[in-house]
């Protein structure tokens, strides 16, 4: 499968015009697009009182996109090429030149020694609960832990860590985390209309997401837990190319349909070379008020599609009355503690998804050279 000069078209349709309305095809900014076996050039053309600073930042925001696109089809882009032409087609340099393979964004300032993605193929699989979950584990065992809510489009950190009664805090222009749970949290659902929709295109979401990373005071950090939003969108991309990242986390439900969507997920993290820290299968079995466990999706099927594609599986997490009710109170840590977590089965699956984590996350800092080991001779 190769992309399509239409195709192309219709990703940079989503692109605003930087200096009017309309978007950048509607208002023939885009002069000429050429694709042919995953090599892609673009013509751009900008009114004369364009700053090479609105160019610069137009040239990220097509690249972005025609990038995203081919991260969604499934394609290989080997060489990526945007160029601005002024009225008689003469080439106009930008601040930045055109992108070529192997170019990256600067990376963000972010001080944390692991930096962990939670994300799924698909919505409603529990991505949220297991991202405060494992965020709110690792700092129960001592760690400096931030918590951002990167689902923009459905932030459910304020319920589920119990935000409701705090304000957003603003100090010398950065945002200030909550601390909540002995961890540090961030959520745009704390900054919009919890009753009004985010209607954003892609190039907003990524400023928005940009922004909560960059301009939140999070100190020193042992580990960051970002919440993704579900699927293989902007974000996602935007993420893995402004942070460096220690790996991923991908929820899955035991289901065939959660399977196949988990699997496009995991395939989108390893083109953008995202190590995967392993699976998660989530609401693995339903336990009942008897104790009796249902499995109510059937139980394994997540594991069995871990090992298919050879990454980790982290372990499964069933599902109760104890955790549903703790996650709509905001009281996470409750399911660490089995007299508030309806039983041993709910805290015995948390500490065993944590420390297969931990492991995983020792184990891609020292592939990637972040730690090394040390002997210590007495």
């Amino acid at each position: 499968m190769s992309l399509s000069k239409q195709d192309i078209l219709e990703a940079l349709a989503a692109v605003p015009n930087p200096v009017g309305g309309g978007d950048i095809v509607d208002s023939d900014i885009v002069q000429w697009v050429t694709a042919c076996d995953g090599h892609v050039a673009i013509k751009l053309s900008m009114p004369g009182q364009s700053t090479p600073a609105v160019r610069d930042g137009l040239q990220k925001s097509v690249e972005r996109a025609v990038r995203t696109l081919a991260i969604g089809v499934g394609v290989d882009l080997e060489q990526l090429n945007i160029s601005f032409v002024d009225h008689a087609g003469e080439r106009v340099e930008s601040k930045s030149q055109a992108a070529q393979p192997g170019d990256q964004p600067t990376k963000s300032a972010l001080d944390a020694k692991f930096v962990i993605a939670v994300g799924a193929g698909k919505g409603g699989v529990g991505k949220s609960t297991v991202a405060v979950n494992i965020a709110v584990g690792l700092a129960r065992r001592g760690s400096a832990v931030g918590l951002l809510d990167g689902d923009i489009y459905g932030p459910s950190l304020p319920t589920m860590l119990g935000l409701d009664t705090l304000d957003q805090q603003v100090h010398e222009g950065q945002l200030q985390p909550m601390a909540v749970h002995g961890l540090k949290a961030i959520s745009i659902g704390k900054m919009v209309d919890p009753d009004k929709p985010l209607i954003w295109r892609g190039p907003m979401a990524h400023g928005a997401f940009k922004q909560l990373i960059d301009r939140t005071a999070w100190g020193s950090l042992d580990a960051m837990v970002i919440d993704l939003p579900p699927g293989t969108g902007d974000v996602p991309l935007t993420m893995a190319q402004s942070l460096q990242l220690t790996g991923a986390v991908i929820v899955c439900t035991p289901q065939k349909v959660a399977q196949d969507d988990a699997v496009r997920a995991i395939r989108m993290f390893q083109q953008l070379e995202v190590e995967i820290l392993g699976v998660v299968e989530n609401m693995s079995f339903f336990i009942g008020d008897d104790g009796k466990e249902y499995d109510i999706f059937g139980r394994g099927g997540a594991e069995m599609m871990a090992q298919r594609m050879n990454v980790p599986y982290l372990g499964a997490i069933p599902i109760n009355m104890a955790l549903r009710a703790n996650g709509d109170a905001g009281t996470p840590t409750n399911n660490f503690d089995a007299s508030t977590a309806g039983g041993e089965q709910i805290p015995r699956a948390l500490d065993q998804v944590v420390d297969n984590l931990e492991k995983q996350m020792a184990l891609a800092s020292m592939r990637t050279g972040q730690h090394r080991p040390t002997l210590n001779i007495s």
